[in-house]
């Protein structure tokens, strides 16, 4: 069997780290890699350090509007379908590069594997959104993450060759943390590549992201957030992601942060070990949220909805509308539960049960 896989940005290189390990010692893999993510520090490190084989193919379609990125990717991927004419075509969540490789593998009537299908934030005005939905009609295999997202495909009609298998990012997270073990602080605090004059201790912190492209459109909402982080009472970890630099620069130019620590985007491993250490999390990443509650650690999610509504159970992971005082509520908010249910997302053994379906065909 051959299976082209597409990848293209940074939470599909952990996905495709976790099943890659295991799915190579059972068919021949092709790794196309879009370039949706390029930038070194969003892209080539985690290859490197998640052991991910070296891509067969990459297509370099870079930055630019949602139209054009699509395209670019479309064209591009038809081509290398056209001439390798994998068996199947493996996608992972919900970028450009998932419907864009779905879309052509369709076209072309070869049939579609989605890992992470059934997802839904119901707010269709979300990139992400549109994408999920749109490569969920048109695979032949889905593996959904959780008992939610199996509910959602079959209110849309959609129940055949539909499994539950749990979230291999899951098998990630456990996968890597047990590395963290043997590896001193020292290591991680040296990989914190300060952009500007940040010399307070971390010894506790609170970690921050945010670049999706609703709350990053302009720097009104990107003030809001950095202003609630400066009145914290510990020092906030915050990687910067290119797409939201400019906007950094100018507002750290007009207040001067001292409480928030700016560094470069930061590896898997990196990511992993500020995460189980924070205090908690802030954050409008879909893929942080989850990584946060498999961790045990409380986060505040900078949107109106998510489509990880298991996180909400017992107020682990509390919405919130990007306003500064509304912010700060939701940090401060104690009214959580003890308990985190670390089945939710499975137990690790998701890529396993994948495999072991993917051979019974």
């Amino acid at each position: 069997m051959k299976i082209v896989t597409v990848v293209g940005a940074r939470p599909q290189f952990i996905k495709a780290a976790a099943v890659s390990r295991k799915l190579r010692k059972e068919v021949q893999e092709i790794l196309v890699h879009t370039g949706q993510h390029y930038d070194n520090n969003m892209s080539n490190v985690f290859f490197e350090e998640l052991d991910i084989p070296k891509p067969d193919y990459y297509l370099g379609a870079g930055s630019g509007t949602h139209a054009n990125q699509t395209a670019e990717i479309l064209v591009k991927t038809e081509e290398i379908l056209t001439k390798e004419k994998p068996d199947y075509v493996l996608v992972y969540g919900d970028t450009n590069s998932t419907f864009a490789a779905a879309f052509a593998a369709s076209k072309l009537l070869l049939p579609v594997i989605h890992i992470e299908a059934g997802l839904r934030s119901f707010n269709m005005e979300m990139p992400e959104e549109q994408n999920r939905v749109l490569t969920d009609h048109i695979s032949t295999i889905l593996f959904c993450p959780t008992d939610a997202a199996v509910g959602n495909l079959k209110r849309e009609g959609i129940e055949k060759n539909v499994f539950q298998v749990g979230d291999v990012m899951c098998d990630a997270v456990l996968h890597y943390k047990k590395k963290l073990v043997d590896m001193p602080d020292s290591h991680f605090h040296s990989k914190l590549v300060n952009l500007y004059d940040f010399d307070r201790k971390l010894d506790k912190w609170y970690l921050a992201t945010v670049h999706r492209a609703e709350n990053t459109k302009d720097i009104s909402a990107l003030r809001e957030v950095l202003n609630a982080l400066e009145e914290l009472e510990s020092p906030v970890i915050f990687p910067v992601h290119p797409r939201i630099r400019g906007f950094i620069d100018e507002l750290y130019k007009q207040y001067d942060y001292q409480n928030i620590c700016f560094v470069e985007p930061l590896g898997y491993l990196e990511m992993l070990y500020f995460t189980d250490r924070a205090i908690k999390i802030v954050t409008d990443s879909g893929g942080l949220q989850k990584e946060a509650y498999i961790l045990g650690k409380n986060t505040i999610t900078l949107r109106e909805q998510t489509e990880w509504v298991e996180t909400l159970q017992g107020n682990h992971n509390i919405l919130c509308r990007i306003e500064k005082d509304a912010i700060l509520r939701a940090i401060a908010r104690s009214d959580i539960a003890d308990y985190f249910d670390t089945q939710v997302f499975g137990n690790g053994d998701s890529v396993d049960k994948i495999i072991e379906i993917l051979r019974g065909r």
